[in-house]
């Protein structure tokens, strides 16, 4: 399938006006794990014998994690970062999409053998992996506030930022009710501090905004939006599309169309359909674990209220019309 040229600016008017709002010069705007419960597919690992190491220097911390860590967890073990979290970012999520298949926000079980993994030393591969025409299932990089990037393309291979389908911080809720990004999470600059990253692509190397560690301008990025300036290879995340990593060009192992291994998320609860015409208008959260979504559908006003615990979540349905109904699922 071919798919027509993707480098357009990051910013109609709904997401110029939330970035404004966030104070960030107004570009702080940031397809499911379906692979996770599918057969498991012969594994190719990629540009295994001309792979040269990295020249960044080893640290004992991940650098920008630690602006997280009350909510994420990093752990060295075997030359491998282990990131335990559970994907739900501090932030507001949801409002804006226009483009809705009714899927929700839910923590995950991102933790022990099922936790994000960053290779600490990675290597470049001799046969770069291209987002453009590949990898539209799972993730390819990990923001720092512990929530999954994918593919700027979704599983279909269309631009999800185009398609109305990303919220006004890139991102949106998977078949899973995963909650993950789609573009690069801009807005978290601010938070990690100067010269630090605001993700990891899986293959290993750091992802900055947009200016370089030392705060000068970027220039010279290649297809995959990364370069190296003398101090390792490093990716940036951008307002243009691919906006984040456009491919991988560490080594990495592909199996059904994904890098492998990365987290299983399980959906629930049968998928979502798409609610045409629906765009939604406030999402908001509480700590108790109740969450609360309204959607403005043919001039009425729709809700989607659900709670979750340990074992079960209920979801009460009030369409604009009035009509309301319940629904339980154990997890």
């Amino acid at each position: 399938m071919s798919h027509h040229q993707h480098d357009h600016p990051l910013g109609p008017p709904r997401l110029i006006d939330r970035r404004t709002l966030l104070r960030v010069g107004g570009i702080g705007f940031g397809a499911p794990l379906l692979a996770a419960c599918a057969p498991k597919t012969p594994t190719t690992t990629v540009g295994s014998t001309t792979a040269t190491t990295s020249t960044a220097p080893a640290t004992t911390t991940l650098p920008g994690f630690a602006a997280f860590a009350a909510t994420v967890t990093t752990t060295l073990a075997d030359g491998v970062w282990m990131i335990e979290c559970d994907g739900m970012p501090e932030h507001e999520m949801m409002t804006g999409i226009t483009s809705w298949q009714q899927q929700v926000p839910v923590a995950q079980p991102y933790t022990g053998a099922n936790a994000w993994r960053i290779p600490s030393r990675p290597q470049l591969a001799d046969q770069p992996i291209s987002a453009r025409t590949s990898l539209y299932r799972g993730a390819i990089a990990l923001a720092v506030n512990g929530v999954p990037i994918f593919n700027a393309l979704n599983n279909r291979g269309d631009n999800a930022f185009l398609a109305g389908e990303l919220d006004s911080w890139g991102g949106h809720a998977g078949r899973a009710d995963d909650y993950h990004y789609h573009v690069a999470p801009l807005h978290l600059s601010e938070r990690v501090g100067a010269g630090k990253p605001i993700a990891y692509a899986l293959d290993g190397f750091a992802i900055y905004g947009i200016t370089e560690p030392d705060g000068s301008n970027v220039t010279g990025l290649d297809e995959l939006n990364g370069h190296d300036l003398g101090t390792g290879y490093h990716y940036h995340g951008t307002t243009t599309y691919p906006y984040i990593n456009g491919g991988l060009r560490g080594m990495v192992s592909v199996a059904g169309d994904q890098i492998d291994p990365q987290p299983v998320t399980r959906p629930f609860r049968p998928d979502g359909q798409p609610l045409r015409g629906a765009t939604i208008s406030s999402f908001t959260s509480s700590t108790s674990g109740k969450y609360a979504l309204s959607y403005s559908l043919d001039g009425g006003v729709g809700h989607v209220d659900y709670a979750l615990n340990s074992l079960s979540l209920t979801f009460t349905y009030t369409e604009p019309s009035g009509a309301t109904r319940s629904e339980t699922y154990t997890r």
